[in-house]
């Protein structure tokens, strides 16, 4: 059973996945992070000047990737 607190109380977002404040990061956790990003980054400038719907497509997997790559890793 999961545990139950106040709405006022700061104890509820302790485990939100919508966290409200930022964990911080250690230096490992910041360079995959940023490695990720670069590669996300590396691979849209790389199809960027690319048109058609399937671009259109592939970019929007990319940033969600990466989206779901940096939630992973910052969990």
């Amino acid at each position: 059973m999961s545990e139950t607190f106040k709405s006022t109380d700061d104890a509820r977002v302790a485990n939100s996945p919508v966290r409200h404040i930022p964990r911080t990061l250690n230096d490992a956790e910041a360079c995959r992070v940023s490695a990720v990003k670069d590669i996300g980054d590396a691979f849209l400038t790389e199809i960027s000047c690319e048109q058609g719907r399937e671009f259109a497509l592939a970019r929007t997997k990319i940033e969600e990737a990466v989206m779901w790559a940096v939630k992973g890793l910052t969990r």
